[in-house]
């Protein structure tokens, strides 16, 4: 099958992996005038899209830009594009990898990672893993992060997100073509914040979704919320990301989507553990990958090594494995310590109300000013 291209305008780009998430960045690209080819794995899949624009199985209702095209061909897909953006589960992400890196050997496009977790077996964020096995320059490297609720964004509600990568060029370039009118890009350099952010968020939101399968109300939601962006701040920090980011749509924006919302699918997963189901039985449930779920025991692995204290996550943790009965978790989410303890994070910035009227605000004037003047985000 050859994919269909439209009028030529913005950049040639692939989008590796037609579920949600995919198939609605794709649509974000095609909206901003990108040419765009899906590649689906399975070919039925390919053809809905590239046929009759709908991806009914993981967008149902919602009709797809005319002149995006779809292929089961990864070459095809590949062919002469500027951009590909990557959004496959993140624990399939390195054997992907290697079917793609005889296709770009002689093409230097820029490369998207969409996901957002850690590999289990190595603990390295995505785009390590992309730079590991594509053996390419980190600067042709960028992350897209932010409040990204697949089917919101494919209804064409209004966002913002996150353009990160160690070149401030490749994230301007990128941030140009994933934009339109409902679809607000900003940038910035810090991708360990800007990756752990979304990866973090996804375990306070397994979290929360316990506690509201248990049946538990919003004020233990609230602080669950709250001390999870210490938590999530605290470990991005050892790790070299730099705070302000976990303030801004990467942090605190992904966080609230992720957590109130009955489409995260890592708050779903929660709500089943909450409910009594077995971790496999939650797995076996979801349609789709819960990130959060393969995430835990690697980002534990992570913070020991960093001696970063993780009370909420490690509890998670307890539940997962069947050690602790999900009704007996909220008494312990926050802390173990019965000792009164000041409100910082570890590494010693208040996050008070302070703190979260900062990361408000600066979110107010993002949309205020339309992205414009946005060094960092």
């Amino acid at each position: 099958m050859t994919p269909k291209r439209g009028v030529p305008a913005g950049p040639r780009v692939a989008v590796i992996g037609a579920g949600s998430w995919g198939t609605t960045f794709g649509k974000i690209l095609a909206d901003g005038g990108a040419q765009v080819t899906m590649w689906a794995r399975r070919a039925e899949l390919a053809h809905e899209i590239d046929e009759a624009k709908r991806n009914s199985r993981y967008l149902p209702g919602i009709n797809l830009p005319r002149t995006m095209a779809a292929t089961h061909e990864l070459a095809i897909a590949l062919q002469d594009v500027d951009q590909v953006y990557l959004s496959v589960p993140s624990q399939s992400l390195r054997e992907n990898l290697k079917a793609l890196r005889p296709l770009l050997a002689d093409n230097d496009a820029k490369i998207v990672s969409l996901m957002k977790g850690v590999e289990r077996t190595t603990g390295l964020r995505m785009s390590q893993v992309i730079e590991q096995e594509l053996r390419c320059d980190p600067d042709r490297i960028a992350v897209a992060s932010g409040p990204n609720l697949a089917l919101e964004i494919a209804r064409e509600q209004p966002t913002a997100a996150v353009i990160s990568s160690r070149s401030r060029e490749t994230a301007e370039e990128v941030a140009r073509a994933a934009r339109n009118s409902y679809f607000r890009t900003f940038v910035n350099t810090d991708v360990i914040g800007t990756e752990f952010g979304g990866v973090l968020k996804n375990l306070i939101a397994v979290a929360i979704g316990i506690v509201d399968g248990v049946g538990y109300g919003e004020n233990t939601k609230a602080s669950i919320i709250t001390r999870g962006l210490v938590e999530m701040t605290d470990f991005a920090v050892a790790n070299g990301a730099h705070p302000e980011t976990l303030q801004g749509l990467a942090g605190l924006g992904d966080l609230i989507a992720t957590c109130q919302s009955p489409l995260s699918r890592n708050n779903t997963a929660g709500r089943l553990l909450g409910q009594g189901y077995s971790f496999q039985d939650v797995v076996k449930q979801m349609q789709q990958t819960a990130e959060g779920l393969a995430s835990v025991a690697p980002v534990l692995q992570l913070a020991r090594e960093s001696e970063v204290d993780m009370p909420i996550v490690e509890q998670v943790k307890m539940v997962l494995d069947g050690k602790m009965n999900p009704r007996d978790i909220a008494p312990h989410l926050t802390t173990d310590d019965d000792t009164p303890q000041g409100e910082r994070t570890n590494h010693g910035q208040a996050d008070g109300g302070g703190a979260l009227r900062r990361a408000l605000q600066r979110a107010f004037d993002q949309f205020r000013n339309g992205g414009r003047g946005a060094g960092r985000d």
